[in-house]
């Protein structure tokens, strides 16, 4: 008889966003008058910078030329993208990051789940709480957890509470743990991370022997020149770091696909007999033998955000969604809300009015003002009363769902 893999039974009734869309299709059918405005997933709306299109449409041709085509790719990603990569991203930061310490993939939401391939069945993992779903959601399908409780936390996580008190930034655990979930800017909460902060992270796994896995997808909507762009600006964190960084946000990227994960040929994990193991060679391993690498021409296009235009366009972008933001906390708040995030970082926590609980200011602010938001709840216990709000959007439908929200909400 042919058996499933039990951990997926573990898992709560539905993902967080396709819960979301569900209730929004059954609203939208039965008001197909309604015009609704979606600021619920981080889903980018303006088109691929030109540099971009340019690079892929050029990429296109050469495929179209057998001496030019181009078949299967290294699985690690085409040299020239990762030294763009390295050289731009980190060594012009300061960071001791090598070429072949990149791993070019499709999605970074793919990564930090795939990441667990390489590590053992018995790892002790944190978490903060909220966040992001697919930390949490891999990790009960990979087998590393028990059953979760009426919250909704799953049992063998360590649940690290951020919160207002807290500025939204966990504190270090007070017992040891094995991997470390870590996030900034922050999804959901917009929060950022100081250099002092990070280091703290950094001197406590490499006290415990710990891995941080350091997700920077939001790294290019720091504005401020003091808050790190990367875990390896911190001294130390090449012997305790992994990180994943994406093209979606800065560059669109959403429905093209391209990603990377940086995993330093220093960083080992312990074996079961006590040997060292370099983390960088199971990787390898592991994308050499179960993935076929990012199409070339999305890496050609991917090359291209590196260009003189491609930067320049790509802040562009970046500037219009932080605008987006900056707008979203502005009318929030002067109608009274109690905010956060939004600077920094492309999204905006709002405290729920009126003691409504997240889901139930989802349903309200749908069937109100036909916006969508994502309720904080959906992001773990600690996010119960809190909502979070994407700039990721064009201007004309942020300033129509400000002006429908703060009409509706004004405190």
């Amino acid at each position: 008889m042919t058996t499933i893999n039990e951990n997926y039974l573990k898992l709560k009734a539905g993902y967080l966003f396709p819960e979301i869309a569900r209730r929004v299709n059954a609203f939208a059918q039965a008001n197909p008058e309604a015009q609704i405005i979606k600021l619920g997933i981080g889903d980018v709306t303006e088109p691929l910078p030109d540099a971009c299109r340019a690079a892929m449409v050029l990429a296109v041709e050469e495929m179209g030329d057998r001496s030019t085509f181009k078949g299967y790719g290294p699985e690690q990603g085409y040299a020239w993208l990762r030294e763009k990569i390295a050289q731009h991203d980190f060594k012009a930061r300061g960071c001791e990051v090598d070429a072949e310490e990149i791993f070019i993939s499709d999605g970074s939401k793919c990564d930090t789940g795939n990441i667990l391939d390489i590590f053992g069945k018995d790892n002790k993992i944190a978490v903060t709480d909220p966040v992001y779903p697919v930390y949490v959601d891999t990790n009960v399908m990979a087998g590393h957890t028990g059953p979760a409780n009426d919250k909704g936390e799953y049992e063998g996580l360590v649940y690290l509470p951020v919160t207002a008190e807290n500025n939204f930034t966990a504190e270090l655990p007070g017992d040891r743990v094995d991997l470390i979930y870590l996030c900034f800017p922050n999804n959901p909460t917009g929060a950022t991370a100081t250099k002092e902060y990070l280091k703290n992270w950094v001197d406590y796994a490499r006290a415990n022997g710990s891995i941080i896995l350091f997700d920077a997808a939001y790294e290019a909507f720091i504005t401020d020149p003091s808050l790190p762009h990367s875990i390896y600006e911190i001294e130390g964190a090449r012997n305790c770091a992994i990180e994943f960084r994406s093209f979606s946000k800065n560059a669109g990227f959403t429905g093209t696909r391209c990603a990377l994960t940086v995993v330093p040929k220093t960083l080992t994990a312990k074996a079961s007999d006590g040997s060292d193991v370099e983390l960088w060679k199971l990787w390898n391993r592991r994308q050499s033998t179960k993935f076929n690498g990012v199409s070339y021409i999305v890496q050609r296009g991917a090359e291209a955000v590196y260009s003189e235009a491609g930067q320049t366009q790509v802040k562009e972008l970046v500037s219009f969604y932080l605008e987006n933001a900056k707008i979203i906390r502005e009318k929030l708040t002067a109608a009274g809300l109690t905010v956060y995030g939004g600077v920094n970082a492309p999204y905006v926590w709002v405290k729920t009015p009126s003691g409504l609980s997240s889901w139930d200011f989802f349903d309200k602010l749908l069937q109100t003002c036909h916006v969508v938001g994502t309720p904080g709840s959906g992001f773990g216990a600690a996010g119960e009363g809190y909502f979070r709000i994407s700039a990721f959007n064009s201007r004309e439908n942020v300033d129509e769902a400000m002006k429908r929200i703060t009409e509706k909400f004004k405190v």
